[in-house]
């Protein structure tokens, strides 16, 4: 099946397809495959991080209880099922993973996966479309009112006005549409405390390699104008839309590494240490580019942080934030 290039609204019956040479779509960056279409967003977009997008996958899938969204999703696709034909958008859908599960699941709705490089399978559930679209920009090009869900993860990494993307969520939902959102913090977790806790009070991480690395990241991330604390404001995010009633906002750390006593904290645990070991590596684009140190300091850097992720001396975690809300029915 062919990928589609959403390059203008629905209603415009000019769309094109991506061939079999997707090359366009694509840029080398430091020696990682990238996407061309948004500079600000600099993990690669090769197959390494398809793999890491399908481990991070499974391992929400893990977090939030063997299920693949949160909210009342199955009753609202199915108010809609005699009046109108239902519609998901998967936004920064990655790999596609969640797209082609949902379509699996509810299979007489329209499921539409959007990313910045088309890096997801080309044989897919039939009523599953993969198509390309900045997602950081003023008019996102989807109709008023035209999905009933939307999922998103992982946004904030990319987008700089997170406030409007949110808007541009809000219009594209229906009303009563359901939208569910997982952000992680970037700040690491260690042994139940955030490192930056554990510095400021003058103790001993443990961790040094692994809370050097992430504070440069950061700090990258800070530079191209994203907001850091955007994760742990989704719920007064959300509010400042004016559009959605009911909030329903979860947190879960997620642990890292092979710690846990309990089989499913484990299993996400193992998960979550595959898809950190392919992370590392592809933050290389981004520091490499941003940090304005030389080359060596910043792979010696990632170096020191995989050391620390493969002979941990503390207990690493991730903290996501996991939010859904409904559209009001009425205007606003």
């Amino acid at each position: 099946m062919k990928r589609k290039y959403n390059s203008a609204p629905l209603d415009d019956p000019e769309l094109t397809f991506v061939g079999d040479d997707d090359s366009a779509y694509f840029a080398e960056i430091h020696g990682r495959k990238v996407n061309s279409m948004n500079k600000r967003y600099m993990l690669p977009a090769d197959a390494d991080e398809v793999k890491r997008s399908e481990l991070h996958h499974r391992m929400i899938n893990f977090i939030l209880a063997g299920v693949n969204y949160v909210g009342p999703m199955k009753e609202i696709l199915s108010a809609n099922r005699e009046s109108k034909k239902s519609r998901i958008l998967d936004m920064g859908t990655g790999g596609g993973n969640w797209a082609m599960d949902i379509a699996d699941e509810f299979q007489d709705v329209e499921v539409v996966g959007v990313d910045l490089a088309p890096v997801q399978p080309r044989e897919v559930p039939v009523n599953c479309t993969f198509e390309l679209c900045d997602l950081d920009q003023y008019h996102i090009p989807y109709p008023d009112e035209y999905f009933d869900v939307i999922h998103a993860r992982c946004m904030h990494h990319g987008v700089k006005n997170y406030p409007r993307f949110l808007l541009e969520v809000s219009r594209m939902l229906r009303p009563g549409g359901l939208f569910i959102i997982i952000e992680p913090d970037t700040e690491p977790i260690i042994n139940g405390e955030f490192a930056t806790d554990i510095v400021r009070s003058g103790r001993d991480t443990g961790m040094p390699g692994w809370v050097a690395l992430w504070r440069l990241y950061r700090s990258c991330l800070r530079g191209k104008g994203i907001d850091l604390a955007a994760p742990s404001r989704l719920r007064k995010l959300l509010q400042g839309t004016g559009a959605f009633g009911r909030i329903v906002t979860q947190q879960a750390d997620a642990p890292i590494g092979f710690w846990p006593q309990d089989d499913t904290q484990l299993t996400i645990g193992q998960l979550s240490w595959m898809q950190n070991d392919l992370l590392l590596p592809g933050m290389l684009p981004l520091l490499l580019s941003t940090s304005g140190k030389p080359g060596d300091e910043v792979r010696t850097l990632v170096e020191s942080a995989h050391h620390d992720l493969y002979y941990p001396k503390a207990q690493l975690a991730t903290r996501f934030h996991v939010v859904h809300a409904r559209k009001k029915f009425e205007k606003v």
